[in-house]
């Protein structure tokens, strides 16, 4: 039998329609320019309707640079994105985010971000967005000491917990799926 090659215009023809088909346009159905997402209607596993979704991120990761959106609050807006694809919208879900650990830092004001940083705080309209969509966010009170970080500081958005080790195990035993991000 003999070989196809893509070098076959019959062939070749074929897989760019094949490979054209698929898409790959990201959306942000709710926390616009924030977790993008790409709608697969087709995918084996899709989010139930029938059920109640309650999650708990743990995020400790920081971004790339610090004139980044920290990885782990994006990976919030993906899950509300990809849930608001599949009509489940963020009233109907419940979420909560703690941040801790090295990614501290990403909750302080943007006065004093700029202080620190001299530059805006690029994580400000997401925590605004996510808090908006009825994400409940904390940030860890002993990584704020361990990081030298005041209380007065704190964006209003974000709660003072007095610590991530009570708060991951406090929502897992209240039904909440832990959801890592380190």
């Amino acid at each position: 039998m003999k070989r196809q090659s893509l070098k076959n215009p019959i062939v070749l023809a074929a897989v760019l329609i094949f490979v054209s088909s698929w898409s790959f346009a990201w959306e942000y159905p709710v926390i616009k320019g924030y977790g993008p997402m790409n709608p697969l209607p087709h995918a084996a596993v899709q989010p139930d309707q029938s059920i109640k979704y309650k999650v708990i991120f743990e995020i400790t990761r920081v971004a790339q640079s610090v004139d980044k959106v920290n990885p782990g609050l994006d990976r919030v807006a993906r899950f509300l994105n990809v849930m608001a694809a599949s009509g489940i919208m963020p009233k109907d879900v419940e979420l909560a985010a703690v941040i801790h650990g090295p990614a501290a830092p990403i909750i302080l004001k943007n006065e004093i971000f700029k202080e620190r940083f001299k530059m805006d705080n690029p994580n400000e309209k997401i925590i605004k967005d996510l808090k908006e969509a009825g994400v409940k966010l904390y940030v860890c009170g002993q990584s704020l000491a361990d990081n030298g970080l005041e209380h007065q500081w704190v964006n209003e958005q974000i709660a003072i917990a007095v610590s991530a080790l009570v708060v991951v195990p406090t929502y897992q035993l209240k039904g909440y799926a832990y959801q890592p991000f380190f």
